[in-house]
C-alpha cells in the first residue's frame, strides 16, 4: 500500500481532479448507453468491497463508457478504466464516484495509519479521519503531534 504524506496529497490534487473528471463521464455516458436514450436507466455504480472501499466503476469498458477520454478537464486519450487503475496503482481509495470523494492512506509518524480525506469542490486537503471512523470523523488537519 502506497502511504502519502499531506503535501504529497495535496501535489497530487489536479492529476486526481482530471482523473475523477474521466471516471466520472464514463459513468455519466454509460448510464445513457444502458438508457438507450428512452429515459433514464439506473446510473453504473462503483463497485464496493468490504468495507466500503471503491474496487472498480462498473461497464468501464472503452467501448460502454465511450472511448473518448473523458469530460472537461480531463486529459487526453485516458479511459476510466485507466484513471480507475490509476488510482489503485497509486494506493488511493475512491469512495464516491458522484462525490469525489477520496482517501490516501497515510502514516501518522506515531506509526498509526490514518487517512488524508478530500472530495471534489473543496479547495484544498484540509481532512483525515481514523479508517473505522469513516467520513463522519473527518478532523481538520494538521495531524496531532500524538495519536
Amino acid at each position: 500500500m502506497t502511504e502519502w504524506t499531506v503535501e504529497e496529497a495535496r501535489a497530487f490534487l489536479p492529476r486526481l481532479e482530471q482523473l475523477l473528471a474521466v471516471i466520472r463521464h464514463g459513468v455519466q455516458v454509460s448510464a445513457r448507453a444502458r438508457s438507450n436514450g428512452h429515459g433514464s436507466a439506473p446510473a453504473p455504480s462503483a463497485t464496493h468491497a468490504e468495507g466500503g472501499d471503491v474496487l472498480a466503476v462498473t461497464a468501464q469498458s472503452p467501448a460502454e463508457a465511450g472511448a473518448d477520454a473523458g469530460g472537461e478537464g480531463a486529459p487526453e486519450g485516458i479511459t476510466s478504466t485507466a484513471a480507475v487503475a490509476e488510482l489503485e496503482d497509486r494506493g488511493i481509495v475512491l469512495r464516491d464516484v458522484e462525490r469525489g470523494l477520496v482517501d490516501f492512506p497515510c502514516r501518522h509518524p506515531g506509526g498509526k495509519t490514518v487517512l488524508l480525506c478530500w472530495q471534489l469542490g473543496e479547495p484544498d486537503l484540509a481532512w483525515w479521519h481514523f479508517p473505522e471512523d469513516g467520513f463522519a470523523g473527518r478532523q481538520p488537519l494538521p495531524l496531532p503531534p500524538e495519536l
